[in-house]
């Protein structure tokens, strides 16, 4: 089977890393799980402990919040499946660690320019990748400076994975909605 590029989007807690999982372990074969996540406070603390103990343990991890395509091209554990989870918390870091003065241009510029690392890894790559994100743009305007910021950038990374997907799943309540 030819490799894909699938793109699982959703809201919080609508079942979009669950999907992804589920999807991996149908497949068999080696599955490489990368995390973006970091354990900022004690919710995300357990948030991550709860992702870790449900993966097979079979599946190899990588744990990268930072610098992701350059970890992943560096990586030296085979894999025939790549699951991603998650760009919004690779968008979020990223956004985190820049200067408090970066313009709105220069942040999207930044993600803009990770994502098409990203996306240019896959190109190289002969695995399956799933890559998982927040839709984050259905809602409300965010009232803070830094909410509106990560709102747009991470539109316009998601926008720039869709295109290049040969797959785009919505998930909501857990059922996924073919996108393309």
């Amino acid at each position: 089977m030819p490799k894909q590029l699938i793109f699982l989007l959703g809201g919080a807690r609508g079942g979009k890393s669950h999907y992804a999982e589920g999807w991996a372990r149908d497949q068999g074969g080696r599955v490489l799980f990368v995390a973006t996540a970091q354990a900022r406070d004690d919710d995300m603390a357990a948030r991550i402990a709860e992702h870790r103990a449900r993966r097979p343990a079979g599946w190899l991890s990588l744990e990268a919040p930072r610098q992701v395509p350059q970890r992943i091209r560096d990586c030296a554990i085979p894999h025939d499946t790549l699951l991603l989870d998650c760009l919004t918390l690779l968008t979020s870091n990223l956004l985190l660690d820049l200067p408090e003065s970066t313009s709105q241009d220069d942040a999207n510029e930044a993600i803009l320019r990770e994502v098409d690392s990203l996306l240019d890894v896959y190109e190289r790559s002969e695995a399956t990748w799933l890559v998982v994100s927040n839709e984050v743009g259905m809602g409300v305007v965010p009232p803070s400076r830094l909410g509106v910021l990560f709102r747009d950038m991470l539109g316009r990374a998601n926008q720039r994975v869709a295109e290049r997907a040969d797959e785009v799943i919505l998930l909501v309540a857990g059922l996924p909605w073919r996108l393309k």
